[in-house]
């Protein structure tokens, strides 16, 4: 989603007669898009921020922003934690950015706008693209879910959709300017819904967009994951067989506790009707270690849960506290040492389980749509499955942005390898 924002950011400053440079050095302004999902990310920033420091003393007209959730949240505190960042701006108010750097170069300061405005969607801008063979399509903004454990809603503000319309335009534009694979985002698809118009039916009309050949869509959310959509995806030839599902946890006290609105047989129940539907499908997730209050007992159902489900793929953390949120504020967190403990416990869990799921596919052929070279060869070749699996494989550079049937030959850490057909 901050791929997304930066390409709308882009699009919006490059209408305004900026220009993008390939190198930081010839930079007159430095943007850094943000995240807050967790402190380490924040960290980040502000570490890469202070990198920059030298480059804004030796040339005085520099200017540094910080856009995106982490502006969101902090404002103007961000001017106070560094002194050297020239303005901050809220998810809701990237039109501004023109008029708030060229006001700077003017009148030198501080400028901040960080104001929520739950109905701007951007609908009247296409980005621009960064990536060379896939791209994202936002089809809605915000979230009303408010997870315990979440900051997004307060930084991101409420849920609105997009216009069907626009989001098919973009999709056709997108295959046109020779993009063939297509993601639809928002912070939980399934509650997409546009003038009675909902995420089942938006699928329906974006599988039938000639130019383009696959399309995903993240995140989706287990209590809104309806049986139309799985439906749909059965029997979508576009829709990959691919559904990024997040669990967090496997015990209802604390599902209920971070207040996700299921419980884990429903969950589990999901998984089973998504690989009736799409035997083929790869199923991957999001799980957190040590919430406040998890005890040994009910983070054991979440590691057997895990378990019992196998996921093709899962990103665990440890529980990281967010200033905002209402878990925050929780009086039973779990002692650092046993969050690092539990979540090395699932890392291992997952790591074994697909490294599994890798060794199953030996012997299968793939279609692969080809991206760039191997990281490690010229000679080899490497592209993302429908199941979304890094797949590398010998071959000429000449078949970067087709699609290529591939035997798989090997499992290496998380990626398959392969001769073409």
């Amino acid at each position: 989603m901050n791929v997304a924002d930066s390409e709308l950011v882009a699009s919006i400053l490059n209408k305004n007669d900026f220009t993008i440079v390939d190198n930081i050095d010839d930079a007159e302004i430095i943007i850094f898009n943000t995240c807050s999902v967790r402190q380490h990310a924040e960290d980040r920033v502000l570490g890469r921020i202070s990198n920059e420091i030298s480059r804004k003393n030796s040339n005085t007209q520099l200017k540094i922003g910080v856009i995106g959730c982490m502006a969101q949240r902090l404002g103007n505190k961000l001017q106070k934690q560094n002194e050297k960042i020239d303005f901050v701006v809220g998810t809701d108010q990237y039109k501004k950015l023109p008029e708030i750097i060229m006001y700077l170069f003017e009148n030198p300061g501080f400028r901040s706008d960080t104001i929520i405005n739950n109905k701007e969607i951007y609908e009247d801008i296409f980005p621009i693209h960064t990536g060379k063979l896939n791209a994202f399509i936002t089809i809605m903004r915000g979230c009303n879910n408010f997870c315990s454990y979440c900051i997004v809603p307060y930084v991101r503000g409420r849920e609105r959709s997009r216009d069907v319309e626009d989001i098919i335009n973009d999709v056709h534009k997108t295959g046109k300017q020779g993009f063939k694979d297509v993601t639809l985002l928002g912070q939980n698809v399934n509650s997409y819904n546009y003038q009675g118009i909902d995420f089942a039916e938006l699928l329906r009309r974006v599988n039938k967009v000639e130019t383009i050949k696959r399309i995903r869509f993240v995140t989706s959310h287990p209590k809104d994951l309806s049986d139309e959509v799985i439906e749909v995806m059965a029997n979508s030839e576009k829709i990959c067989e691919h559904l990024h599902l997040a669990m967090q946890s496997g015990d209802d006290e604390i599902l209920r506790s971070m207040n996700r609105g299921y419980k884990a047989d429903h969950f589990n129940n999901i998984v089973q009707k998504l690989r009736r539907a799409v035997p083929d499908i790869a199923i991957t997730s999001d799980v957190i270690a040590g919430f406040p209050g998890e005890t040994q007992a009910q983070f054991k159902r979440t590691y057997d849960l895990m378990k019992k489900i196998e996921f093709d793929y899962a990103f665990t953390f440890k529980y990281s506290p967010r200033e905002g949120t209402k878990a925050a504020k929780f009086n039973d967190h779990i002692p650092e040492e046993t969050r690092l403990d539990r979540l090395q416990q699932l890392i291992n869990l997952q790591q074994d389980i697909t490294l599994k799921k890798y060794k199953d596919q030996i012997g299968k052929v793939k279609e692969i749509y080809v991206e760039k070279l191997s990281k490690r060869s010229n000679e080899e070749l490497a592209g993302k499955s429908r199941d979304f699996k890094i797949t590398v494989f010998k071959g000429d550079k000449s078949l970067i942005g087709t699609f290529v049937n591939v035997r798989i030959t090997d499992a290496v850490g998380w990626t398959l390898k392969g001769k073409e057909v």
